[in-house]
Protein backbone atom coordinates (compact mmCIF):
# COMPACT_ATOMS: atom_id res chain seq x y z
CA UNK A 1 0.00 0.00 0.00
CA UNK A 2 1.34 3.92 -1.30
CA UNK A 3 1.86 6.31 1.61
CA UNK A 4 -0.96 8.23 -0.03
CA UNK A 5 -3.39 5.57 0.10
CA UNK A 6 -2.15 4.46 3.65
CA UNK A 7 -2.89 8.61 4.48
CA UNK A 8 -6.36 8.63 3.16
CA UNK A 9 -6.95 5.51 5.09
CA UNK A 10 -5.72 6.82 8.08
CA UNK A 11 -7.40 10.32 7.95
CA UNK A 12 -11.00 9.53 8.71
CA UNK A 13 -9.57 7.23 11.79
CA UNK A 14 -7.44 9.57 12.72
CA UNK A 15 -9.27 12.82 13.16
CA UNK A 16 -12.67 11.08 14.64
CA UNK A 17 -10.17 9.11 17.27
CA UNK A 18 -8.85 12.42 17.61
CA UNK A 19 -12.08 14.48 18.34
CA UNK A 20 -12.94 11.99 21.12
CA UNK A 21 -9.22 11.55 22.54
CA UNK A 22 -9.62 14.82 24.98
CA UNK A 23 -12.06 13.09 27.74
CA UNK A 24 -14.76 16.20 28.63
CA UNK A 25 -14.65 16.13 32.56
CA UNK A 26 -17.88 18.06 34.29
CA UNK A 27 -18.66 21.47 33.93
CA UNK A 28 -15.66 21.72 31.17
CA UNK A 29 -16.81 23.72 28.00
CA UNK A 30 -17.01 21.91 24.30
CA UNK A 31 -15.06 19.16 23.20
CA UNK A 32 -13.73 21.59 20.72
CA UNK A 33 -12.54 23.99 22.99
CA UNK A 34 -10.99 21.32 25.65
CA UNK A 35 -7.17 21.75 24.61
CA UNK A 36 -8.00 25.58 25.05
CA UNK A 37 -9.75 24.69 28.65
CA UNK A 38 -6.80 22.36 29.85
CA UNK A 39 -3.88 25.13 29.15
CA UNK A 40 -5.75 28.17 30.54
CA UNK A 41 -7.48 26.79 33.73
CA UNK A 42 -5.38 23.91 34.85
CA UNK A 43 -1.78 23.99 33.01
CA UNK A 44 -0.94 27.66 33.60
CA UNK A 45 -2.78 28.86 36.76
CA UNK A 46 -0.55 25.26 38.38
CA UNK A 47 2.26 27.01 36.43
CA UNK A 48 1.63 30.24 38.07
CA UNK A 49 0.16 29.03 41.75
CA UNK A 50 2.50 26.42 42.19
CA UNK A 51 5.21 25.99 39.67
CA UNK A 52 3.55 23.04 39.11
CA UNK A 53 2.49 22.83 34.82
CA UNK A 54 0.37 19.46 35.30
CA UNK A 55 -1.24 18.28 33.33
CA UNK A 56 0.78 19.56 30.96
CA UNK A 57 4.69 18.48 30.18
CA UNK A 58 5.69 22.47 30.32
CA UNK A 59 4.64 25.69 30.43
CA UNK A 60 6.43 29.13 29.61
CA UNK A 61 4.71 32.64 30.59
CA UNK A 62 7.08 35.34 30.77
CA UNK A 63 6.05 38.89 31.58
CA UNK A 64 2.30 38.84 30.95
CA UNK A 65 0.86 35.56 31.83
CA UNK A 66 -1.52 35.32 28.40
CA UNK A 67 1.33 35.70 26.22
CA UNK A 68 3.29 32.28 26.54
CA UNK A 69 3.09 28.30 25.36
CA UNK A 70 2.74 25.14 26.71
CA UNK A 71 3.71 21.37 26.04
CA UNK A 72 1.26 18.94 26.55
CA UNK A 73 1.66 15.22 25.65
CA UNK A 74 -1.16 13.95 23.01
CA UNK A 75 -3.66 11.76 24.07
CA UNK A 76 -3.01 9.08 21.38
CA UNK A 77 0.68 8.56 23.02
CA UNK A 78 4.18 7.68 21.91
CA UNK A 79 6.06 10.62 20.97
CA UNK A 80 3.66 12.88 19.72
CA UNK A 81 3.06 16.41 22.06
CA UNK A 82 1.68 19.70 21.10
CA UNK A 83 2.54 23.36 21.61
CA UNK A 84 -0.24 25.33 22.80
CA UNK A 85 -0.39 28.74 22.83
CA UNK A 86 -1.48 30.31 26.35
CA UNK A 87 -3.37 32.78 24.97
CA UNK A 88 -6.38 32.21 22.77
CA UNK A 89 -5.73 31.45 18.74
CA UNK A 90 -7.75 29.36 17.00
CA UNK A 91 -6.25 28.10 14.91
CA UNK A 92 -3.64 28.24 11.24
CA UNK A 93 -6.44 30.90 10.17
CA UNK A 94 -6.18 33.22 12.85
CA UNK A 95 -3.97 36.96 12.63
CA UNK A 96 -2.99 36.58 16.04
CA UNK A 97 -0.81 34.09 15.07
CA UNK A 98 1.24 36.15 12.48
CA UNK A 99 0.68 39.66 13.81
CA UNK A 100 3.63 41.92 14.54
CA UNK A 101 5.10 40.53 17.41
CA UNK A 102 3.53 37.71 17.72
CA UNK A 103 5.47 34.69 19.11
CA UNK A 104 6.92 32.17 16.24
CA UNK A 105 5.25 29.32 17.81
CA UNK A 106 6.89 27.12 15.51
CA UNK A 107 10.46 28.05 16.64
CA UNK A 108 8.82 27.62 20.31
CA UNK A 109 7.90 23.98 18.99
CA UNK A 110 11.21 23.24 17.44
CA UNK A 111 13.10 24.66 20.87
CA UNK A 112 10.65 21.68 22.73
CA UNK A 113 11.65 19.01 20.46
CA UNK A 114 13.82 17.51 23.37
CA UNK A 115 10.65 15.92 24.73
CA UNK A 116 10.67 13.74 21.62
CA UNK A 117 13.87 12.04 23.30
CA UNK A 118 12.59 11.20 26.25
CA UNK A 119 9.52 9.73 24.96
CA UNK A 120 11.96 7.04 22.86
CA UNK A 121 14.38 7.20 25.34
CA UNK A 122 16.81 7.66 22.33
CA UNK A 123 18.21 11.18 20.47
CA UNK A 124 16.09 12.24 17.49
CA UNK A 125 18.29 13.44 15.12
CA UNK A 126 16.86 17.12 13.18
CA UNK A 127 16.06 15.78 10.18
CA UNK A 128 13.56 13.07 12.19
CA UNK A 129 11.17 15.86 13.58
CA UNK A 130 8.04 17.31 11.94
CA UNK A 131 5.77 20.25 13.46
CA UNK A 132 2.55 19.93 11.47
CA UNK A 133 -0.68 22.05 12.01
CA UNK A 134 -3.83 20.94 10.52
CA UNK A 135 -6.01 22.98 8.47
CA UNK A 136 -9.64 23.71 9.65
CA UNK A 137 -11.64 20.48 8.09
CA UNK A 138 -8.93 18.14 9.13
CA UNK A 139 -8.43 19.39 13.14
CA UNK A 140 -10.54 18.59 15.92
CA UNK A 141 -9.99 21.58 18.23
CA UNK A 142 -10.60 25.34 17.59
CA UNK A 143 -7.51 26.28 19.57
CA UNK A 144 -4.09 26.51 17.88
CA UNK A 145 -1.47 23.58 18.57
CA UNK A 146 1.60 22.32 16.44
CA UNK A 147 2.22 18.85 16.62
CA UNK A 148 5.58 18.03 17.58
CA UNK A 149 6.57 14.24 16.83
CA UNK A 150 8.38 12.33 14.07
CA UNK A 151 8.59 11.91 10.27
CA UNK A 152 7.57 9.07 8.85
CA UNK A 153 10.35 7.09 7.34
CA UNK A 154 8.91 7.75 3.79
CA UNK A 155 8.34 11.40 4.38
CA UNK A 156 11.60 12.27 5.13
CA UNK A 157 13.29 10.23 2.63
CA UNK A 158 10.98 11.93 0.18
CA UNK A 159 12.44 15.10 1.27
CA UNK A 160 16.10 14.21 1.39
CA UNK A 161 15.86 12.75 -1.91
CA UNK A 162 14.46 16.51 -3.39
CA UNK A 163 16.20 18.74 -0.60
CA UNK A 164 18.72 20.26 -3.57
CA UNK A 165 15.77 21.46 -5.03
CA UNK A 166 13.70 23.03 -2.50
CA UNK A 167 15.14 26.60 -2.51
CA UNK A 168 14.13 30.18 -0.56
CA UNK A 169 11.21 30.42 -3.07
CA UNK A 170 8.07 28.30 -3.13
CA UNK A 171 7.33 25.91 -5.47
CA UNK A 172 5.56 22.78 -5.88
CA UNK A 173 6.65 19.31 -5.13
CA UNK A 174 5.29 15.78 -4.74
CA UNK A 175 4.71 14.30 -1.27
CA UNK A 176 2.91 11.18 -0.45
CA UNK A 177 1.21 11.62 -3.79
CA UNK A 178 -0.40 14.81 -3.04
CA UNK A 179 1.29 18.32 -4.59
CA UNK A 180 2.53 20.57 -2.19
CA UNK A 181 4.34 24.08 -1.84
CA UNK A 182 7.90 23.78 -0.42
CA UNK A 183 10.40 26.10 0.44
CA UNK A 184 14.01 26.24 2.26
CA UNK A 185 14.94 28.00 5.45
CA UNK A 186 17.91 27.67 6.63
CA UNK A 187 19.28 28.14 10.13
CA UNK A 188 19.66 25.82 13.60
CA UNK A 189 15.85 27.57 13.98
CA UNK A 190 13.26 29.36 12.68
CA UNK A 191 13.90 32.03 14.46
CA UNK A 192 12.11 35.17 13.06
CA UNK A 193 10.70 32.97 10.07
CA UNK A 194 7.29 32.95 10.78
CA UNK A 195 5.77 29.90 9.11
CA UNK A 196 1.87 31.36 9.21
CA UNK A 197 3.46 34.50 7.81
CA UNK A 198 5.15 33.36 5.07
CA UNK A 199 2.08 31.19 4.40
CA UNK A 200 -0.05 34.44 4.52
CA UNK A 201 2.27 36.03 2.36
CA UNK A 202 2.17 33.36 -0.52
CA UNK A 203 -1.41 33.23 -0.62
CA UNK A 204 -1.38 37.32 -0.81
CA UNK A 205 -3.03 38.21 -4.47
CA UNK A 206 -4.87 34.49 -4.55
CA UNK A 207 -8.70 33.80 -3.52
CA UNK A 208 -7.06 30.82 -1.11
CA UNK A 209 -8.10 30.97 2.52
CA UNK A 210 -5.23 30.71 5.19
CA UNK A 211 -7.99 28.46 6.83
CA UNK A 212 -7.91 25.76 3.91
CA UNK A 213 -3.98 24.99 4.12
CA UNK A 214 -1.87 22.33 6.55
CA UNK A 215 1.83 23.03 7.24
CA UNK A 216 4.28 20.87 8.28
CA UNK A 217 7.80 21.84 9.29
CA UNK A 218 10.93 19.45 8.59
CA UNK A 219 14.12 19.78 9.98
CA UNK A 220 17.13 19.36 7.58
CA UNK A 221 20.64 19.00 6.81
CA UNK A 222 21.20 20.66 3.33
CA UNK A 223 24.39 21.13 1.73
CA UNK A 224 25.10 24.35 2.91
CA UNK A 225 23.95 23.35 6.84
CA UNK A 226 21.16 23.34 9.00
CA UNK A 227 17.70 24.21 8.30
CA UNK A 228 14.25 22.94 7.32
CA UNK A 229 11.52 22.65 4.06
CA UNK A 230 7.91 24.20 5.24
CA UNK A 231 5.30 22.53 3.26
CA UNK A 232 1.59 24.21 2.76
CA UNK A 233 -1.39 22.20 0.71
CA UNK A 234 -4.92 22.69 0.57
CA UNK A 235 -5.48 19.80 -1.23
CA UNK A 236 -3.90 17.30 1.20
CA UNK A 237 -4.82 15.38 4.24
CA UNK A 238 -3.88 16.80 7.54
CA UNK A 239 -0.07 17.37 7.91
CA UNK A 240 -0.53 15.41 11.16
CA UNK A 241 -0.46 12.48 9.23
CA UNK A 242 3.18 12.75 7.82
CA UNK A 243 3.86 12.14 11.30
CA UNK A 244 5.06 8.88 13.25
CA UNK A 245 4.48 8.93 17.01
CA UNK A 246 6.48 5.87 16.93
CA UNK A 247 9.87 7.33 15.50
CA UNK A 248 10.51 4.38 13.78
CA UNK A 249 13.12 6.73 11.49
CA UNK A 250 15.04 7.08 14.61
CA UNK A 251 17.41 3.31 14.95
CA UNK A 252 17.22 1.70 18.48
CA UNK A 253 20.81 1.74 20.42
CA UNK A 254 20.95 6.17 18.51
CA UNK A 255 22.92 8.05 21.26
Amino acid sequence: MGLKTLLGCAAGIAFTFAATALAEPPGAPAPRDRLRYIVQQECLPHWLNDHDPGPCVSVSATGEPSVGFAVLADRKGGAHFLLIPTQTIRGIESPEARAPGALNYFDAAWASRDVLARAVGRSVPRTAVGLAVNQVHARSQDQLHIHISCLRAEVAEALRLQADAIGPDWKTIELAGWPYAAMRIMGERPGLANPFRLLAAYLQGTDKSMEDFTLLLSGMRFREGPGFVLLAGDAVPGAELLLDSTCAIVPRGTN
